[in-house]
């Protein structure tokens, strides 16, 4: 949901963009449902399983079987919907959340934060799914995936005199890339070949944000699409 925090001028007042409640409760209920769900179709499962003799598992659903009712059921439904509910909390502790203000952005994930002072971001923009944020030297200062609703963030930005785009400026200059690709030095190859076992073994956002930051270093922009890298080089700098 939108927060107005009030300031000391109604002008200065900062926008906190987070998951609608009611999208936060849908999203708990619909796991936790299929957590329930999921719960009985185990039950039904080893029903099924201890008329196979042949069948692989026979110890753990005999076992299963072997509770009486209604505590199989009860169980498994409850065991399913926590897993369900646990499900939830994971994803509402991994969603973005952002706060903007007058003087700086902050992004929040994990409970860890991310600030960007407000004379270092020259633009901003939604590219698919991700939140970017340029500095003045054509680099980006930030690219985190957002869930938000795009036009609730494009307003929030713009109510506060920040400069939002609607696509990449530098769009056209990325290009893909491919092992020991010419133009990026030896360095800059190595990083990417990295992020490219990372993003294979689907590695978490953590590990491959640090590489990204090292890239950044050397001058080099990167972005990720469907597992696939593509870069472009900071003029003046790569």
């Amino acid at each position: 949901m939108d927060e107005l925090l009030p300031q000391r001028h109604r002008t200065d007042k900062v926008r906190v963009l987070t998951q609608p409640a009611w999208m936060t409760v849908l999203v708990y209920v619909v796991l936790m449902l299929l957590g329930a769900g999921a719960g009985w179709l185990v039950k039904i499962l080893a029903e099924w399983l201890v008329t196979l003799p042949w069948a692989p598992m026979q110890g753990p659903a005999k076992l299963l079987a072997s509770v009486p009712e209604p505590w199989l059921t009860v169980g498994l439904l409850s065991a399913g919907t926590v897993l369900g509910l646990i499900v939830g909390l994971i994803a509402q502790h991994e969603e973005l959340s952002v706060v903007v203000s007058a003087e700086r952005i902050t992004f929040t994930r994990k409970k860890k934060d991310q600030e960007f002072a407000r004379d270092r971001v020259v633009q901003a923009f939604l590219d698919g799914r991700q939140l970017v944020l340029l500095g003045d030297d054509e680099g980006e200062l930030a690219r985190e995936t957002c869930d938000l609703d795009a036009q609730r963030v494009a307003d929030a930005f713009r109510a506060h005199g920040y400069a939002w785009v609607d696509e990449d400026p530098y769009k056209d200059d990325f290009r893909r890339w491919v092992p020991d690709m010419p133009g990026l030095s030896q360095e800059a190859n190595a990083l990417l070949k990295a992020r490219a076992r990372l993003l294979e073994k689907k590695s978490s956002a953590e590990d491959l944000r640090e590489l990204r930051e090292e890239l950044a270093r050397l001058g080099v922009v990167v972005r990720d699409e469907r597992r696939r890298q593509h870069w472009r080089l900071i003029r003046g700098r790569g």
